[in-house]
């Protein structure tokens, strides 16, 4: 089955799971292969998810440290994940055994941005420090420190080689990552958001699109060679500055968001028009998580509950 219109449209919840967890899910992550997915939630719980089955399979705590961003590595039974109590450490957990593998230090302040290379072991992790810093799974110190000018954001393309950091809400700086400690090798200024700021930087699977997510009304489409703006996508609900996630349909030929009201909206990244307003049931919670499937035609929204959404028509 191809994406389409008509099939975005036809997206439904299949699996809806109530009860996983008492406080909303702030973060969720699939496996390279698509067949699992984690959750993280204010709750301190972390739940696994088997995708060929539709069910829960495990769920671990991190009730002194809480969790906040989780994201797996390149093995299904280990992930790295940000904290939300204590300090500002970054954590490598076991899943199969539920223990540390190691910890990061460095950050000063609350992490608010993680990204997993696609092609290795080393992750970025932004901070409001104005710190990013590169790391290594197989090593507890920092491989790399950039100073910045503000809030940043941060994540890698898709092939591995360079990553881009958004800065302040108006700058995306390119590294290589040969040699990032030259700066950035080309530097886009985009039109400064002063009614909110920018909460995530995501590259599309083919790497020619950015996709800005932001803590206010708009989600911004940018492209990623020539740093001009292509679409403004709008429509959906953050009055209250929430953390609203946005994301690329595997193909990158849709942009699908969240909203306060609990609804998914569903744009056209080449013309920006709307394609569809799922209605979810979550009730009217605000929908903070929307990713796709990288391998199965399956969408994963999380509110307070997780769904499970399949399409309902066949093509």
């Amino acid at each position: 089955m191809k994406l389409s219109d008509s099939v975005m449209r036809s997206f439904r919840v299949a699996k809806l799971y109530k009860d996983q967890n008492t406080e909303r899910i702030n973060s969720i992550d699939f496996s390279h292969n698509g067949e699992t997915m984690i959750s993280s939630s204010e709750d301190d719980s972390i739940v696994i998810y088997d995708c060929l089955e539709g069910k829960p399979k495990k769920t671990l705590y991190s009730k002194k440290y809480g969790v906040d961003m989780i994201r797996f590595t390149h093995a299904v039974n280990t992930v790295i994940y940000t904290s939300n109590k204590m300090d500002d450490n970054i954590r490598y957990l076991s899943l199969h055994d539920n223990k540390y593998i190691r910890y990061f230090s460095g950050h000063t302040k609350k992490v608010v941005s993680l990204s997993m290379s696609p092609i290795d072991d080393s992750f970025l992790s932004g901070s409001l420090d104005k710190t990013v810093r590169l790391w290594d799974l197989r090593s507890p110190n920092c491989q790399g420190l950039m100073h910045l000018q503000g809030r940043p954001v941060a994540s890698f393309d898709p092939e591995g080689l360079i990553f881009a950091c958004g800065v302040n809400s108006e700058l995306i700086k390119l590294y290589d990552l040969r040699s990032f400690d030259k700066g950035p090798f080309t530097t886009f200024r985009l039109q400064q958001d002063r009614d909110c700021d920018w909460t995530s930087l995501k590259f599309s699977a083919d790497g020619k699109l950015i996709l800005i997510s932001t803590n206010g009304a708009v989600i911004r489409l940018v492209d990623a060679f020539s740093g001009q703006p292509k679409q403004t996508f709008m429509g959906h609900l953050n009055q209250k500055g929430l953390l609203l996630e946005s994301s690329f349909s595997p193909d990158a030929k849709y942009v699908l968001s969240g909203s306060q009201d609990g609804k998914v909206h569903v744009w056209n990244a080449e013309n920006g028009t709307k394609t569809a307003v799922l209605e979810s049931k979550h009730c009217e919670s605000p929908m903070h998580c929307v990713q796709f499937n990288p391998k199965f035609m399956m969408l994963a929204t999380a509110a307070q509950h997780m769904a499970f959404w399949l399409p309902s028509i066949d093509e």
